[in-house]
């Protein structure tokens, strides 16, 4: 186990930040590589010993983890729904990334890209494999913190991305502090999807959770635009 660990941290350390955008062939060859490290991930975690009920994959949780992923995206999509609803507060959603995506693109980032290519390998290699592999090593709290401070770190380049894509942060000490907030605040998401593991014993309610802030973000930033 320790060594499953140890070969995982500085791979999810580099992997969004320093490996796949360099891929030839984007959007497509990020979702196809993802998708290939999930499946190589989950091979590797059940080699090492991991059970299916220590990834929170055991089929018996599955109703479970719809009850409490579902009653959080319901959440979600109220909190866009509101935001869209009041004038002060629906700017605070544009996004330029989601400026110039028609109907085409859109259904291709949130039937595809977000689902497949962000929330299942991240869900996967986050709150499945490097969590139950540092549970084994590690005090459940001190794994807790660092998988969600690991996935902080993991949001580095894409937090780079939109501040570039938004004309936002002048400046390497703006864009700095920025970097580092949004770090802090994906760690404490990171926190949040755990919680969800834990408390409903099943990978899905952090996976349902993750893909309605994602799916229903893109679509409320593309909604604010118009």
């Amino acid at each position: 186990m320790l060594v499953l660990a140890a070969a995982l941290v500085p791979v999810l350390g580099a992997w969004n930040n320093l490996v796949v955008h360099r891929l030839p062939g984007r959007p497509g060859s990020y979702v196809v590589a993802n998708v290939v490290a999930t499946a190589v991930l989950l091979a590797a975690a059940r080699v090492s010993g991991l059970s299916w009920a220590e990834l929170g994959l055991d089929r018996r949780r599955l109703a479970a983890g719809a009850r409490w992923g579902g009653a959080c995206a319901a959440v979600v999509a109220a909190g866009y729904a509101t935001a869209l609803a009041l004038p002060a507060v629906r700017p605070l959603l544009a996004d330029a990334r989601a400026a110039g995506l028609d109907g085409g693109d859109l259904a291709g980032e949130v039937l595809v890209r977000i689902p497949f290519g962000t929330v299942l390998w991240e869900e996967v290699a986050f709150r499945g494999v490097l969590l139950a592999a540092l549970v084994r090593l590690l005090p459940r709290a001190g794994a807790i913190a660092a998988s969600a401070a690991l996935f902080g770190l993991w949001h580095v380049r894409p937090t780079l991305g939109a501040l570039a894509a938004n004309d936002l942060a002048d400046g390497p000490l703006a864009r700095t502090g920025a970097v580092v907030l949004a770090c802090f605040g994906t760690a404490a998401a990171g926190v949040l999807f755990t919680g969800l593991r834990e408390r409903s014993g099943s990978l899905l309610a952090p996976v349902l959770l993750h893909l309605a802030t994602n799916t229903l973000g893109l679509g409320a930033a593309a909604v604010a635009h118009r």
